[in-house]
C-alpha cells in the first residue's frame, strides 16, 4: 500500500469525551483596537462617566509628574511613570467594585491611587522605606510586584479562593507587555481558564519591555492573540482612549463575575516617559516617535472629545486642574518630611509568629542599638 493510498483511508480517531471542545472563533481578539472617541458610539456614553474619568486623567497626569519630579529631589529613590498609560490606570481602578481585588505591578501606582489609596503610601516602596508602605487588605490593593508577573498566579488564586467560597468578587491582574514573557504569565493563564476564575488580566503593552521592543518578545498577532492557546476571550483595545479601555474591562469584570471565567485584555499604549529615572530611553527610541504618540495623549483626546461634544467647560476643566494641583502640594508637602524609620520594624511583618532565629537576630540588633544609644551620649 503506498503513502498516498494510507493517508486516503486513513480514518481519524474521535478525540476522547475529556477533551475541551471550543470554538476558538469567539475567541480571538479583532483585527484592529477597539475605539470609543472619536466615533459616533462616543454619544451613547454616559456623560457624568466621562467627566469622572477625566478629572482622573487629569489628576493621574498630575500625581506623574510630581513624582518624577520628586525622584529628581531625592525623595524617591526611582520611579517608573506610567505618563502616558493614565487611560489604563484610571480605567482599571474604576471598573472594579469595593469588594474586589487589583493586582498592580510596579508601574502601576496610580491605578492604586485611583483606586483609593493614599499617594504618599502608594509611593512608600519606591522611596525605600517599607515592602510595602500600606495594608493591602484596606483598599483590596495587592502589594505592588516589582519581579515581573508574579502578581498574576497571586491573583488567579485569590479570584479561585473567592468563587470557591462563595464570595461575589472578581480579580483584575495588571502587567507590562514585558512580562508576558514570563512563565508566571503563562501559568496564571493556563490555571485561570481551566478552573474559570472570575480574573480579568490587564496587558499595557507600552512597546518597550525597558529598551526592548515587542517584535523581538513575540511574533504573535498581538498579544490578546494569546488568549485563544489558553481558552479564553482575547480583547485588544486603544490603551489611550479611556472610554474603550472602561468598558471593554467593565464587559470583562461582568464576564468575571457571572461565571463566564477569564479574560485577557491587551491595551495598544506609549510610555512617554523613559522605564525609569534611571533608564536612558534615547538609547533604544527616536524623538519623532515619541512625539508622534504625544499626538494620541488619552487625557488630550478625552478633553478634546468633551469639548467639542459640548459635554464640558472651561470651569470644570479648571475645577479638575485645581483638584490635582491640591494633590500634588499635599504629597510634595509630606513627601518632604523625612520619615521616622525604626530599625526593628525589620522584623514585622515576616512571620505571625517569630521563628527562633529572627528572635535571635531581633535581640541582637537591639541590644546593638542599645550600645549605639550610650556611646552617642
Amino acid at each position: 500500500m503506498t503513502v498516498l493510498q494510507q493517508t486516503a483511508s486513513y480514518q481519524p480517531v474521535p478525540p476522547p469525551a475529556w477533551r475541551p471542545r471550543t470554538d476558538p472563533a469567539p475567541l480571538l481578539p479583532d483585527a484592529e483596537p477597539y475605539r470609543l472617541l472619536g466615533t459616533p458610539a462616543a454619544g451613547d456614553v454616559d456623560p457624568a462617566l466621562l467627566k469622572r474619568l477625566y478629572a482622573a486623567l487629569v489628576l493621574g497626569r498630575r500625581y506623574n509628574t510630581q513624582a518624577t519630579a520628586l525622584t529628581r529631589q531625592g525623595r524617591l529613590a526611582v520611579y517608573p511613570s506610567s505618563t502616558g498609560q493614565e487611560a489604563c490606570e484610571v480605567a482599571a481602578a474604576q471598573v472594579l467594585e469595593e469588594r474586589d481585588w487589583l493586582f498592580p505591578s510596579y508601574r502601576d501606582t496610580l491605578a492604586a491611587v485611583a483606586r483609593g489609596l493614599d499617594p504618599v503610601q502608594a509611593l512608600t516602596l519606591l522611596r525605600g522605606d517599607w515592602h510595602t508602605g500600606y495594608d493591602p487588605r484596606e483598599h483590596r490593593v495587592a502589594p505592588l510586584s516589582t519581579p515581573l508577573a508574579t502578581q498574576l498566579p497571586h491573583a488567579v488564586g485569590l479570584a479561585h479562593a473567592a468563587r470557591l467560597k462563595g464570595d461575589d468578587v472578581v480579580a483584575l491582574a495588571m502587567v507590562g507587555d514585558g512580562g508576558t514573557s514570563e512563565g508566571d504569565f503563562h501559568e496564571a493563564l493556563n490555571f485561570a481558564a481551566v478552573w474559570r476564575a472570575p480574573v480579568v488580566f490587564l496587558v499595557q503593552n507600552n512597546g518597550f519591555a525597558i529598551s526592548v521592543p515587542l517584535a523581538k518578545q513575540t511574533a504573535a498577532p498581538s498579544l490578546a492573540h494569546k488568549a485563544v492557546g489558553y481558552g479564553m476571550p482575547g480583547r485588544l483595545v486603544d490603551g489611550n482612549d479611556v472610554a474603550a479601555v472602561h468598558a471593554v474591562l467593565d464587559e470583562a469584570v461582568r464576564r468575571a463575575r457571572s461565571g463566564g471565567g477569564p479574560t485577557l485584555v491587551e491595551a495598544v499604549t506609549y510610555r512617554m516617559e523613559a522605564h525609569t529615572n534611571a533608564d536612558d530611553a534615547t538609547r533604544y527610541r527616536a524623538d519623532a516617535e515619541v512625539e508622534a504618540w504625544r499626538h494620541h495623549d488619552p487625557v488630550a483626546l478625552l478633553e478634546r472629545e468633551l469639548l467639542a461634544a459640548g459635554r464640558l467647560d472651561d470651569a470644570e476643566i479648571g475645577a479638575a486642574r485645581a483638584a490635582a494641583e491640591e494633590m500634588a502640594a499635599d504629597l510634595r508637602s509630606r513627601m518632604n518630611e523625612d520619615p521616622v524609620l525604626d530599625p526593628m520594624d525589620l522584623f514585622e511583618h515576616v512571620y505571625a509568629d517569630r521563628t527562633t532565629q529572627l528572635r535571635a537576630q531581633a535581640e541582637q540588633l537591639r541590644a546593638e542599638l542599645g550600645a549605639a544609644g550610650e556611646a552617642g551620649e
